[in-house]
């Protein structure tokens, strides 16, 4: 089931790159914040506007921002970096927010 999620992922974002992880833990796939809403504003600096963005749910009190965790994921220089992610239903409720 999560490995359909993670197709569906590549393919509504046009195989654009965004970053996922696998968790063992919790047995799910975890993707970027920053690169989903990235693709999806069109941003030119998709962490400025995700800041913006995650400041402005937190003020409306909408709970997709609490459900974001912080886990390393390989950055553009090939260093970890620590990175908002969520889960997939997560990552489409952001997305749906965005869209507004």
């Amino acid at each position: 089931m999560e490995k359909d999620k993670l197709y569906l992922i590549n393919k509504i974002f046009n195989d654009k790159k965004v970053r996922t992880v696998w968790n063992k833990e919790s047995e799910k796939y975890y993707v970027s914040v920053v690169d989903v809403v990235g693709i999806i504003s069109d941003s030119k600096n998709k962490q400025a506007y995700w800041r913006k963005l995650k400041q402005r749910l937190k003020e409306e009190g909408n709970e997709t921002v609490t459900n974001c965790h912080t886990l390393k994921l390989k950055a553009q220089d090939g260093k970890y970096r620590m990175t908002d992610v969520t889960d997939i239903e997560g990552m489409f409720r952001i997305s749906q927010t965005e869209s507004k």
